[in-house]
């Protein structure tokens, strides 16, 4: 009897489970899988790719509402106008996004597809308790000022609060305008930033460098730094020859601050030994300036830009407000002096959108910059 019919006539016996190890022999009969009973397993198995997302709908409903409400109901007159602009416009786009969010949420039910379609309704799926509660506050709005209306002591009367529609009709009819003095801030704020970074790092490095420079400089900054910018508008208006270089000055000032402190102190804060690793390994001075003083800075020195941004946004506006002839500040006044609310609120959502972008924009660049660091600072 040769070895193979030996194995197949000797009984086969399973290994205990506490021994994994153990090889197990069977039989050829025993490793055959029918056909048929692989076809029934991959049968038996659910698909479950589908499944309804029903919280989704309560997105679509919202919006419906906010549209029927915007629709249905008759405007109330206000003044000399017996309906508010662009009203049919504002609820028939209500009824579309009421339909796009529909159609996110049949894709959000399947639980199979490409990967930017799962981007996509991960993305949804976070942010619809944001998306109800967006459209029921839009829907209240327009019920309060265009539809109904309040009593008086609840100051929210036209022409002071306008229903949401509204904003339409100021964005189309005075866009240009509105570019314009966008515009116009973005360049003004950018060109204050840039040189307020500018100096205020190379002041922090200095002074955080060189005992001769902090001798001299810290004094100053410790007497003109904590010194709001906006008190200094009168004289950076006498002595500078145009309101854009005082206003310049001013925002340069606002950030270079807390720019040139932060650098300052990360400088300082650097660790010694740093120093004398690279010191032994024939470094110039130069060299443990910027490739070693510098980079271990970086923290601080994105922290003080954050605050230095802050601090920008506000005196943009105040010195748009005294002396330039096109800005959002300069807009937000000519709109309140023409009692022209509704430009104002259009003018508001612009600054609002321009700022938090910058900020974004800023930590973005911080994530990329300080790769290890990536995710430690949110915003």
């Amino acid at each position: 009897m040769n070895v193979r019919a030996a194995l197949e006539q000797s009984p086969v016996r399973e290994a205990p489970p506490e021994l994994p190890g153990v090889a197990v022999l069977y039989p050829p009969e025993a490793t055959a899988i029918p056909a048929s009973a692989s076809l029934q397993t991959q049968e038996s198995i659910p698909a479950g790719t589908f499944r309804f997302y029903w919280f989704g709908l309560a997105a679509v409903a919202a919006w419906a509402l906010l549209g029927a409400v915007t629709l249905i109901l008759p405007d109330r007159p206000a003044g000399f106008n017996e309906s508010w602009a662009y009203t049919r416009e504002f609820g028939v786009l209500a009824l579309v996004f009421s339909a796009f969010w529909a159609t996110l949420t049949v894709l959000a039910s399947f639980r199979q597809g490409p990967r930017f379609v799962r981007q996509i309704d991960g993305l949804f799926r976070y942010s619809v308790p944001w998306i109800i509660v967006s459209a029921l506050i839009f829907a209240l709005w327009e019920y309060l000022t265009a539809k109904q209306g309040v009593p008086d002591w609840a100051q929210l009367n036209p022409p002071f609060f306008a229903p949401p529609s509204a904003l339409i009709d100021a964005y189309l009819s005075d866009y240009a305008r509105l570019a314009d003095s966008a515009y116009n801030s973005v360049k003004l704020l950018l060109e204050g930033i840039l040189w307020g970074v500018a100096v205020g790092f190379i002041t922090g490095v200095s002074i955080g460098w060189s005992k001769r420079a902090n001798y001299w400089v810290h004094p100053i900054l410790r007497l003109v730094g904590p010194l709001p910018p906006t008190a200094l508008l009168p004289l950076a208006f006498f002595f500078f020859p145009s309101s854009h270089a005082a206003s310049v000055f001013l925002i340069a000032l606002a950030t270079g601050f807390p720019v040139a402190i932060l650098s300052w102190s990360g400088v300082a804060s650097v660790n010694k030994a740093y120093y004398d690793v690279a010191r032994t390994m024939g470094a110039s001075e130069w060299f443990l300036i910027f490739r070693v003083a510098v980079p271990a800075a970086l923290p601080q020195v994105f922290v003080g830009l954050f605050m230095g941004f802050g601090a920008s946004f506000v005196v943009l506006i105040v010195a748009e407000m005294m002396g330039v002839k096109s800005g959002l500040g300069w807009y937000l006044t000519w709109a309140q002096g023409y009692a022209a609310y509704v430009n104002m609120y259009a003018a508001l959502i612009i600054m609002t959108i321009i700022f938090s972008g910058l900020i974004s924009l800023l930590f973005a660049m911080r994530d990329r910059v300080l790769i290890w660091q990536k995710g430690i600072v949110k915003w």
